[in-house]
């Protein structure tokens, strides 16, 4: 098996067109690079040193587990024992929470020095560098993926998007055209949270916009007929850098045309 430096990582990005001074969502998945001499501590670095000291790394650190039971979260957990869990799942806490099935770059990344993370109990992000406290401040309970959230956020600062080695299924700004886009099934659901209100945990009702994300992977093969996206290798992992704004922009128009 084939040792991947953290230097080829670093001139993989700069291949693909990550620059000093960018605002960067990564979407990442260790083991699609292959062998990385360090782990996640080397990609880490590697993306940090590709955007400088005037750039910025945000990455999704949601602890999705913290939702309630009835929207299949806890599939391992027999209906009966539902009410248990509500009363004692842990409260957000961002220093402390683990992410779920985000990967091991990002659960490094939501603990590493200097960065910061969303007060959002289920769907937080993680941010690092120049526009980190912007990006993550006042994540609020309703709005997780649209203006004025940490996606908005990036949105209004023309970031990229890479996809270092997953597809487009887990790219997050797309749920950012789906909070701007209009099509007849769009709707709200309530969903529930533990976290820390007036110095209690409480299990907290909020309504947000439902999560859809099935056609993802569609949008992002007809943006890519479109040859909207750079893509390239990253060590051993099929990459791909965008422009934020074309792919929501892209993912609009899309949505508006094919969903029903």
């Amino acid at each position: 098996m084939r040792v991947i430096l953290k230097d080829e990582i670093v001139k993989g990005l700069k291949e693909l067109g990550v620059k000093k001074g960018d605002t960067l969502m990564v979407h990442t998945s260790l083991k699609s690079i292959g062998y990385v001499c360090g782990g996640a501590q080397a990609v880490i670095e590697a993306l940090i040193e590709a955007v400088g000291e005037s750039g910025t790394i945000m990455m999704p650190t949601q602890s999705w587990k913290n939702l309630d039971p009835i929207d299949g979260v806890h599939w391992d957990a027999d209906e009966d024992q539902w009410q248990l869990i509500r009363d004692n799942w842990p409260a957000y806490d961002k220093n402390i929470t683990p992410t779920n099935t985000m990967g091991a770059v990002v659960e490094m990344f939501r603990s590493w020095p200097g960065s910061i993370r969303s007060d959002h109990p289920a769907r937080s992000v993680c941010a690092y560098g120049k526009n980190a406290e912007y990006l993550t401040k006042d994540h609020d309970l309703s709005n997780i993926f649209g203006d004025g959230s940490p996606i908005g956020k990036l949105y209004e600062l023309d970031a990229k998007v890479l996809l270092l080695g997953v597809g487009y299924d887990k790219n997050t700004s797309i749920h950012l055209a789906d909070a701007r886009a209009s099509y007849p099934s769009k709707h709200t659901c309530k969903e529930y949270s533990a976290l820390i209100e007036g110095g209690n945990r409480v299990w907290k009702e909020y309504e947000t916009l439902f999560v859809d994300g099935e056609d993802f992977c569609e949008i992002g093969k007809s943006f890519e007929e479109n040859e909207k996206a750079k893509i390239g290798k990253i060590g051993d992992a099929d990459s791909r850098l965008m422009s934020q704004r074309e792919i929501v922009d892209f993912a609009v128009d899309w949505i508006e045309k094919n969903r029903v």
